[in-house]
C-alpha cells in the first residue's frame, strides 16, 4: 500500500459522516421522506420493515437534531402522522449523499 500525498491528504470523507444521518434506518426515513416531500408514519414502517417503536425512536432522534417535523393530525376520525423534512433536514441529507459519492469514487479509483 502507498502513501497518500499532496491534495489526498484532507481528512478521509469517511470522517464527515454524520451519526445522526447515517445510521441506517434514519438514512432511510430521510431518503423516503425527501422523495415524497411529506410521508404518513404507517407508510414509512411498513416500506422500512419497522416496528412502531422503533420508526417511533428513530424519528425522536432526527426530530430532536431538526432534520424532521412531525405534524399529528386527523383523517376522517383516524389519527395520523405526517413526516416531512425541514431545510435542515434536506442539506444533512445532501451533505451525507455528498460524502457517500466521495468514499465510492475513492473506493471506484483505488481499483483501477
Amino acid at each position: 500500500m502507498t502513501a497518500v500525498t499532496g491534495a489526498e491528504d484532507a481528512a478521509h470523507p469517511v470522517t464527515g459522516l454524520d451519526e445522526v444521518v447515517h445510521q441506517r434506518v434514519r438514512l432511510g426515513i430521510l431518503t423516503v421522506t425527501h422523495e415524497a416531500r411529506r410521508v404518513e408514519f404507517g407508510y414509512l414502517k411498513s416500506n422500512l420493515e419497522l416496528t412502531a417503536g422503533n420508526l417511533s425512536k428513530h424519528l425522536s432522534v432526527l426530530e430532536e437534531a431538526g432534520l424532521v417535523e412531525v405534524e399529528k393530525g386527523y383523517e376522517g376520525r383516524r389519527g395520523r402522522t405526517w413526516i416531512s423534512l425541514t431545510a435542515a433536514g434536506r442539506a444533512a441529507l445532501a451533505a451525507e449523499i455528498g460524502r457517500l459519492k466521495q468514499l465510492i469514487a475513492r473506493v471506484e479509483t483505488s481499483e483501477a
